[in-house]
C-alpha cells in the first residue's frame, strides 16, 4: 500500500489529500484570505506560508509524515511532454522564473520541500498546464512572431480520457476523442490515440469566451483597445484573462446567478450564456477537422457541467458529431493520486525534468 500526499495550490486556497493507493483518505481545502496573500509580492512568496498551514492540517488530523510520494500540481513554466516528473531543484527555478505566474507553481516547490522530511519519500508533478503533445501544424500562426501554445487542463482532460476509456473497457491509446473542460476556463482539446495534437491556450484567454476570460477577439478591435485605453499590458492582460467573458457583460462569472436571471426572464443574460455555448460548440466541432472526422467520442467536464441548461444546449450542437459522454466537475485530487500511485508501482514511467 502506497501512501501519497497530494498538493493543489489556487489563488486563494490550498487543497491536499491523504490516500492509500487510489482512495482518497479526506480531500481538505485551506482557505487563505486576501489580507493573508496581499503580503506576498510574488506568487513563488507564499511558498513557506501554504507549506506551514500544510503540515499544521496534517497536525491537527493526527496524521505523521510517512509518505511514500508527495505530488503536486504542476507549474506553468515551459511546455512538456505528458507524463509524471520527478521534481527538481531545475524545476523549481524554472517556475520562479515562469512568464505566466500562478498559484499552481507552488505545486512543485511545496511537493518537494515536504517530501525532504520524509526518508525515502519521492516527490512528483502531474500533466501540468503546459503539457505539449500538439502537431508542428497547430503551432503555427498567421504570424511568425506568434506562435500558438496551449496552456490548458492537462491532468483533469488525461484522466477524464483513460476514465471514460476503463468505462467502455478500451485504452486511451486507441481512442480518438474530443475533451472539453468547461470552468472559470475553458479548453479543448482533440485526442488522437492518446496524445493531444491540438488544444487551446485557455489561460490567456484564446478559445471561445467562457465565464470570466475573453476568448478570441476581432483583432482590430483588440488592437484599437490597446491604444486606446489607459491600461498597462499587465492590466490589459489581466483584464483578457479574468475579467472578461460573461463576467464582462453581466457582473458575475457565476453560472447559478446567470441561470437564475434567464429564469426571472432576464433575455439579455439569456443571450450572453447562449452566446457562450454558441462558441464552445464551434470550437468543439471544429477540433472534429483536426481528427479527419473520425471522433469516437466528446467528453465534457468540469464545473459547468453540473448545469442542465449548458449541458443541454451543447449538446444539441455537437450530437451530429460523435457520441456525448459528460463528467461533471474536476477530481483533480485523485487525478494527481493515480498517477503518483501508477509511477510508485512501476506501472507508469517517472520522466526526468
Amino acid at each position: 500500500m502506497y501512501k501519497v500526499l497530494a498538493i493543489n495550490p489556487g489563488s486563494t486556497s490550498t487543497k491536499i489529500s491523504v490516500a492509500h493507493d487510489n482512495e482518497l483518505l479526506f480531500v481538505e481545502d485551506i482557505k487563505h484570505s486576501k489580507e493573508d496573500l496581499k503580503h506576498f509580492e510574488k506568487v513563488s512568496d507564499q511558498y513557506e506560508f501554504r507549506k506551514q498551514h500544510i503540515l499544521q492540517e496534517l497536525e491537527k488530523r493526527g496524521i505523521p509524515l510517512d509518505f511514500d510520494a508527495t505530488v503536486g500540481r504542476g507549474g506553468l513554466a515551459k511546455a512538456v511532454p505528458s507524463g509524471v516528473f520527478r521534481v527538481s531543484e531545475e524545476m523549481i527555478e524554472d517556475q520562479k522564473q515562469a512568464v505566466h505566474q500562478h498559484a499552481c507553481d507552488l505545486g512543485c516547490m511545496l511537493a518537494y520541500e515536504i517530501a525532504e522530511l520524509i526518508p525515502n519519500c519521492q516527490s512528483f508533478i502531474a500533466d501540468p498546464g503546459v503539457v505539449d503533445e500538439m502537431a508542428p501544424e497547430a503551432h503555427v500562426s498567421g504570424l511568425p512572431e506568434a506562435p500558438r501554445i496551449c496552456i490548458w487542463h492537462a491532468l483533469n482532460q488525461k484522466a477524464i480520457a483513460r476514465r471514460y476509456a476503463r468505462d467502455i473497457n478500451s485504452e486511451y491509446d486507441k481512442l480518438n476523442l474530443i475533451i472539453c473542460h468547461l470552468g472559470g476556463g475553458i479548453s479543448i482539446a482533440a485526442h488522437e490515440k492518446g496524445k493531444a495534437i491540438d488544444a487551446n491556450n485557455a489561460l490567456d484567454g484564446e478559445g471561445p469566451f467562457s465565464p470570466e476570460r475573453s476568448g478570441t477577439l476581432p483583432l482590430s478591435e483588440l488592437v484599437h483597445l490597446c491604444y486606446n485605453t489607459d491600461l498597462t499590458e499587465e492590466e490589459m492582460l489581466r483584464k483578457l484573462s479574468a475579467r472578461s467573458g460573461v463576467l464582462a457583460h453581466l457582473g458575475t462569472n457565476d453560472m447559478r446567478i446567470v441561470e437564475q436571471r434567464i429564469n426571472e426572464g432576464d433575455e439579455h443574460a439569456k443571450a450572453i450564456l447562449d452566446a457562450m455555448v454558441w462558441h464552445i460548440a464551434k470550437a468543439i466541432v471544429s477540433e472534429g477537422a483536426v481528427l479527419c472526422g473520425k471522433v469516437d467520442a466528446i467528453l465534457l467536464t468540469g464545473g459547468l457541467c453540473y448545469s442542465e441548461y449548458i449541458v443541454g444546449l451543447l449538446k444539441k450542437r455537437i450530437e451530429f458529431l460523435a457520441p456525448v459522454k459528460v463528467y461533471p466537475g474536476q477530481d483533480e485530487m485523485l487525478a494527481l493520486t493515480e498517477n503518483a500511485v501508477a509511477a510508485l508501482s512501476g506501472q507508469q514511467e517517472i520522466k526526468e525534468y
